[in-house]
């Protein structure tokens, strides 16, 4: 092992938005995913700001009734 300490992966401003309406929905990530047809783990790596997903965001949006002003322009 080379002793580096990995770096804990953060979620975004966006993907806390995203966690929080979904607890508060009752609703899982993989069900998210498959209501806007993202691929198997695809909103995960766009909450830890991996992967932009902007074709994705209007789409989680309309589905979590989230105001995305803030991240999209």
């Amino acid at each position: 092992m080379s002793g580096k300490k990995r770096k804990k992966r953060e979620l975004t401003p966006f993907g806390k938005a995203v966690k929080k309406k979904l607890i508060d929905m009752g609703m899982t990530q993989g069900q998210l995913e498959k209501e806007i047809g993202a691929p198997f783990n695809y909103v995960t790596q766009m909450l830890y700001g991996e992967k932009l997903g902007l074709k994705y965001i209007p789409k989680i949006a309309e589905v979590l009734g989230i105001d995305i002003s803030k991240w999209v322009s």
